[in-house]
C-alpha cells in the first residue's frame, strides 16, 4: 500500500468518526433537550405558613403536591431577615455583606435617639455583579421576571441584570398602588378594572411559557408581592377564611412580647391565609401550565422565600411562624428560616426530605450544575451546589453560615449579627453589647441561652464571627454622637 493510499484511508477514517460524532452529538440534542428553570419567589412567607411546613389553618394544596413531588428543605435559610439581601444573593451566589446591600432598599432612617448612626450601603445591585440570570442568557437561555424587584431604580432593573423581559419589577417593595388595579406600576399597566396583581402576573408569565422560542431552554422567575404588606385580602378565597377562624377560635389572638415588640402566636388572620392561598392559586396554574405544554420533564421547578414572615411587629404582625421565635427583621430562627422546595426531573425523587443546612446563595450553582454548565466560584463565592443533595448522594456537611445585620428595623429589631455552626447558633445584640447561644437540635424555638453555660463555646463562636466580619470587610455600626451626648 502507497503512503498516498493510507494517508487518504486514515482521513477518510477520522471523517466518518467525525460524522459520527456529530451525528451522535445531534441525536443527544433532539432526545435530551436542554434543562429549563421556574424559580417561585415568595415576599415575606413565613417557614410554618405552608400545609407541607405545618400550617393548619393556611390552605396550599398546590404547593403541598409541588412538596410530594420533589425535595423539602427543612432548613432553607435566607442570607438575610429582609428582602433585598437575600434577593442579590439568590441572583448573584454572594453574601449581601459581599454586594454591599445588608438592607431593605433604601432601609429605614436612624431614629435621633438610636444608640448607632445609620449604615450607608448601595441602593441598588450593582451592574457590575454577574447574575444567574445574564450566566444562562450567555449560554442561550431566553429570561423573563415578572413581579417584586426591589434591587434598584430605572436603570437596575431586571432588563439591566440578564433577564430579557420585566413584567411588574420596579424599585418598590409593596406592589405600588396596591394589590388591585388602578395600581401605580411603572413596569405593568392594568388590562381591566379590579385587576388582581397577583393573577396578572400568573397570566403573564404562562403567556411567556406559551410563546417562548421552543427551541431554547428557559428561566422563568416569578416573584410575587404577595404576602407583603399592605396586607390585603385575596377577594376570591378571604371569606372562606374568615368563616373558618371565627368557627375554630373562640379566644383572642395571643401574643408574646420580643424586645420592643410583640410576636403573633397563632395563624389565624384571615385577610393574610387568603393572600398565601392566592400564591398558592398561582403556583398551582402555573405547574398546571408546564405539564400541558409537556415540559415538566425537563423543567427543574424551585420555590423559597425572602425572609420570614412577619410576626414581631411593635403593634400586629399577620402570621406566627412557631414553633421558630420570631419572624421578618430579627436573626432568630423565624426572621432567616424559609420554606424551600426543589423538584429536579431525573435528579430529585417525590417525597424526600434534606435536614442540611443550606442558603440562598447555594441556589446559584445550583443551577449552573443542573443546566450542565460549569460553575463559576469566582462569581457564586458564598454558595455551593445543592445537586449532591438533591440526588441524595449527601445529607450533612461541616458548613458555617453568617448573617450580618447591623440595621434597625420596624420590627424593633436592633443592630446585631450571627453565626450557626452545627447545631449551635450565636446572635449578638450589639446594643446591649451581649449575645445569646441556642443549641437548635434539642431547642429549635430558642428559648434556653446557653452563653452563660457554655463561656468558650460562645466567646469560640463570636471570635470566628468577628473574624468572618473583618475578613468580608462588613460595615460595623458607629455611634450616634447625639445618644452619647444624651447619655453623658
Amino acid at each position: 500500500m502507497t503512503m498516498l493510499r493510507l494517508i487518504s484511508l486514515v482521513g477518510l477514517s477520522l471523517g466518518f468518526t467525525l460524522l459520527w460524532a456529530l451525528t451522535l452529538e445531534a441525536q443527544e440534542s433532539q432526545t435530551e433537550p436542554k434543562t429549563n428553570f421556574v424559580f417561585l419567589l415568595v415576599d415575606d412567607l413565613g417557614w410554618a405558613d405552608l400545609g407541607c411546613f405545618g400550617s393548619t389553618f393556611h390552605k396550599t394544596p398546590h404547593i403541598d403536591a409541588l412538596c410530594n413531588s420533589g425535595m423539602k428543605f427543612t432548613h432553607g435559610y435566607a442570607a438575610c431577615p429582609v428582602c433585598s439581601p437575600t434577593r442579590a444573593s439568590i441572583l448573584t451566589g454572594r453574601h449581601p455583606v459581599r454586594v454591599e446591600i445588608t438592607d431593605w432598599i433604601p432601609g429605614r432612617r436612624t431614629d435621633k435617639d438610636s444608640k448607632f448612626q445609620h449604615i450607608e450601603d448601595r441602593d441598588n445591585l450593582a451592574l457590575r455583579e454577574t447574575t444567574i440570570a445574564e450566566k444562562l442568557q450567555e449560554n442561550g437561555y431566553q429570561t423573563f421576571f415578572a413581579g417584586k424587584w426591589h434591587l434598584g431604580d430605572a436603570g437596575h432593573w431586571p432588563t439591566d441584570q440578564g433577564f430579557d423581559f420585566n413584567i411588574g419589577g420596579n424599585v418598590k417593595g409593596s406592589p405600588p398602588g396596591g394589590y388591585y388595579a388602578p395600581w401605580k406600576n411603572p413596569t405593568l399597566n392594568a388590562k381591566k378594572p379590579k385587576e388582581y396583581v397577583t393573577e396578572r402576573l400568573t397570566e403573564e408569565s404562562i403567556r411567556f411559557l406559551k410563546e417562548r422560542d421552543p427551541e431554547k431552554p428557559f428561566l422563568l422567575y416569578l416573584s410575587y408581592y404577595n404576602v407583603h404588606t399592605p396586607i390585603t385580602p385575596y377577594k376570591k378565597r378571604f371569606k372562606q377564611f374568615k368563616k373558618t377562624a371565627s368557627e375554630a377560635f373562640d379566644n383572642a389572638t395571643p401574643f408574646q412580647r420580643e424586645g420592643n415588640g410583640t410576636s403573633r402566636m397563632r395563624q389565624d388572620n384571615p385577610a393574610y391565609a387568603s393572600m398565601v392561598s392566592a400564591v398558592d392559586d398561582s403556583v398551582g396554574s402555573v405547574l398546571n401550565a408546564i405539564e400541558q405544554l409537556a415540559l415538566d420533564k425537563n423543567t427543574v421547578v424551585m420555590f423559597f422565600s425572602d425572609n420570614g414572615g412577619l410576626c414581631t411587629t411593635r403593634k400586629t404582625g399577620p402570621t406566627s411562624n412557631l414553633p421558630l421565635r420570631s419572624g421578618k427583621g430579627w436573626l432568630y430562627e423565624g426572621g432567616v428560616r424559609e420554606p424551600m422546595i426543589i423538584r429536579a426531573p431525573g435528579v430529585t425523587k417525590p417525597m424526600t426530605v434534606c435536614e442540611s443546612s443550606v442558603v440562598s446563595m447555594d441556589f446559584f450553582p445550583t443551577i449552573l450544575e443542573l443546566a450542565g454548565l460549569p460553575k463559576k466560584p469566582e462569581l457564586h463565592a458564598d454558595g455551593k451546589s445543592l445537586v449532591p443533595m438533591l440526588q441524595g448522594r449527601v445529607q450533612a456537611e461541616d458548613r458555617t453560615l453568617y448573617w450580618h445585620y447591623p440595621h434597625y428595623h420596624g420590627s424593633t429589631w436592633t443592630p446585631g449579627a450571627s453565626i450557626l455552626e452545627g447545631d449551635w447558633k450565636l446572635i449578638e445584640f450589639y446594643e446591649r453589647d451581649d449575645c445569646e447561644l441556642y443549641n437548635l437540635a434539642n431547642d429549635q424555638g430558642e428559648s434556653d441561652d446557653l452563653s452563660k453555660q457554655r463561656p468558650e463555646l460562645t466567646k469560640k463562636l463570636r471570635n470566628k464571627l468577628a473574624a468572618w466580619q473583618k475578613r468580608m470587610g462588613s460595615q460595623m455600626p458607629k455611634m450616634n454622637p447625639d445618644y452619647q451626648r444624651e447619655i453623658e
